[in-house]
């Protein structure tokens, strides 16, 4: 696929939340002011009912389901004994209105977008909101950072650039948290458009030194960067040094597209409801299950949903057919596993209680809201045989995300080649005591719920644990072995001494120089002093302690019943290779270098486990 058709694709997932919601603000507003005035209506039409749809990948298994804009006679909707008539819904605020007013009982949006509108529908008790379906998770999503930002914490104090309203708001608000950051900790310029203005995020970052980081769409990402994993060069429109700081294809747990129903018509319709969501999850098996066949050799099938989605959404949105296939390509769909996971699973931090908290924090925190109007979780019940007796791929069982050996050869990979900051999205570090080896919840609590959180927020990214020794003892058996073999001079006053290595300079503050020199054997050969083994032991003892970390973390998250995928968490032993102070001149800047660090990386596609649905 080329530059230009990965660019559409990927931007058209980002591209409805320009009319979402508020894209006319400067600034944040009460999301009832945008809706206005309105009276509350019935639903009275359910044959054909109406549904909104939005442009987005996992809006494809709804055309798929129905086979058009109307149902067609022998899809599954039909089959099920449903007449829907789809209509666009990229208006968000347009699409409350009609809610409200009884024109359809569903909404269609972000899990964030519905947060925002809580308040609105939330104000009836007959158009109190109840989620009756995730559909998917984002992947298409970035901030853009300028050069000297490295990492996510790099962010306090600067100022950046986003469009009002939409997912990038709660995007954003995720980052922050991530990194122990507030609103109050940054400044935001809203710019009013998304995407190809003078007034949206990536043109403001292009024109304005005072910006420095922007979220933007993937063709905005590509048009700043030259693509994921590059640097602009600031040739051909690029922001020179700018790059991806973050992006939803590691923050896979920000953005949840889901389908809400007016908790009157729920009520009063809960079968049908129920017939909705169970063929809108078959419809999503057959589509993974065509799309493996149109990748391996061909599927008419497939081609004909192609062409429909490209027939509804447009030739300007959707150019070519390989356009649709790359929408639906980025679209991670989550199926029924997902459905049961995030609704009913205790301790899912990416789960229907955790995303209503953090939505209407959001929208109060903000001003989009004055109270807090809760949404209510599907009630729909999974065992039932309109589920289990008609769907295919219900087994709840989570594999592994990641293969083990390939994300422990990466890493090493990463560090060997010096390019591990370059993958690094954030990281923070523990400290502990000489020789500490045990790691209590009651002291440790805190970091350990910041990993586990990060964790299951980073979905496609894996945290290393790594175990940093002192080099202390190491560098005083190194001078020692040193002196006895003669190889090694030592010059100067106590507490200023010089060193020379066979009449070369040596500096003592260059760690990795003096590693490669015991590796070497410079110092072998000296029985009471022995910097090669001193050096192993630190390795062993910082590897030691970073499995030790993590099977604390694993036993606090099991005390604390919340979900973790231990293939994402892996152990790593640094030794003395990394000192904060590379020569300590007391126990004080010793204990510096005594630390875990934690932190959370980029990994390529092979170190990943394929799966039909993201859980």
């Amino acid at each position: 696929m080329n530059l230009v058709t990965h660019s559409v694709r990927t931007g058209i997932r980002a591209l409805l939340a320009v009319t979402a919601c508020c894209t006319v603000l400067a600034q944040e507003q009460r999301f009832s002011e945008l809706v206005g005035a309105g009276a509350v209506g019935p639903v009275t039409q359910t044959s054909p009912l109406t549904v909104p749809f939005i442009t987005w990948g996992g809006d494809m298994a709804t055309f798929y389901a129905n086979g058009g804009l109307t149902t067609q006679a022998g899809t599954l909707f039909q089959k099920q004994g449903l007449n829907l008539r789809l209509v666009p819904g990229d208006n968000f605020v347009q699409q409350v209105r009609d809610y409200r007013a009884g024109k359809t009982p569903f909404l269609r949006g972000t899990y964030r977008m519905m947060g925002l509108a809580s308040e609105v529908i939330g104000s009836d008790p007959r158009t109190k909101g109840v989620v009756i379906l995730q559909m998917t998770w984002s992947a298409g999503d970035h901030l853009v950072a300028r050069q000297e930002i490295k990492t996510m914490s790099d962010l306090r104090g600067k100022t950046i650039a986003l469009q009002q309203g939409g997912p990038h708001v709660g995007m954003l608000d995720d980052v922050l948290k991530s990194a122990q950051l507030t609103w109050d900790n940054i400044k935001v310029v809203w710019a009013k458009d998304l995407t190809g203005t003078a007034d949206s995020p990536a043109e403001l970052l292009r024109s304005r030194s005072d910006i420095d980081a922007a979220f933007a769409i993937t063709p905005d990402m590509i048009g700043l960067t030259g693509g994921k994993g590059n640097s602009g060069t600031g040739a051909e429109g690029t922001v020179k040094g700018a790059r991806v700081l973050v992006s939803t294809a590691e923050l896979s747990r920000s953005i949840a597209d889901v389908y809400v129903c007016r908790k009157d018509f729920y009520d009063a319709n809960k079968e049908l409801v129920t017939k909705f969501a169970a063929t809108y999850l078959k419809a999503c098996e057959e589509i993974i299950d065509l799309k493996k066949q149109y990748e391996s050799s061909n599927s008419p099938v497939y081609k004909n949903l192609l062409q429909l989605t490209q027939d509804i959404y447009g030739k300007t949105t959707i150019p070519t057919l390989e356009d649709s296939h790359g929408l639906l390509s980025d679209c991670t769909f989550v199926g029924y596993p997902g459905n049961v996971a995030f609704f009913t699973e205790k301790g899912n931090l990416s789960g229907f209680e955790a995303f209503q908290k953090v939505a209407l924090d959001l929208a109060v925190g903000r001003g989009y809201a004055k109270e807090r109007m809760a949404l209510f979780p599907s009630g729909l019940d999974y065992k039932s045989p309109l589920f289990l007796s008609y769907l295919t791929k219900t087994d709840l069982q989570r594999q592994e995300r990641f293969r083990a050996e390939a994300v422990r050869n990466e890493i090493e990979s990463l560090t060997s080649g010096g390019i591990l900051d370059d993958k690094t999205i954030l990281s923070f570090t523990i400290n502990f005591d000489p020789n500490q080896t045990e790691f209590s919840p009651e002291q440790y609590g805190a970091e350990f719920q910041r990993v586990v959180e990060t964790a299951q927020k980073f979905g496609n990214a894996v945290i290393a644990i790594r175990g940093h020794a002192d080099p202390t003892k190491t560098l005083y058996d190194l001078v020692r072995a040193g002196m006895q073999k003669a190889v090694l001079k030592q010059s100067g006053t106590r507490g200023n001494y010089s060193y020379s290595l066979n009449g070369r300079p040596l500096d003592l503050d260059q760690t990795d120089e003096l590693v490669k020199l015991i590796d070497g054997g410079a110092f072998d050969g000296v029985t009471e002093f022995r910097p090669r083994e001193t050096m192993q032991a630190a390795l062993n003892l910082s590897r030691n302690r970073a499995e030790s970390v993590l099977g604390s973390v694993a036993a606090y998250a099991k005390g604390k019943g919340l979900t973790i995928d231990p293939s994402q968490i892996q152990p790593v032993g640094v030794g003395i290779r990394e000192p904060f102070i590379a020569k300590p001149a007391n126990m004080d800047e010793a204990m510096k270098n005594m630390r875990v660090e934690f932190r959370v990386l980029r990994v390529t596609a092979e170190a990943a486990n394929p799966s039909d649905f993201d859980f």
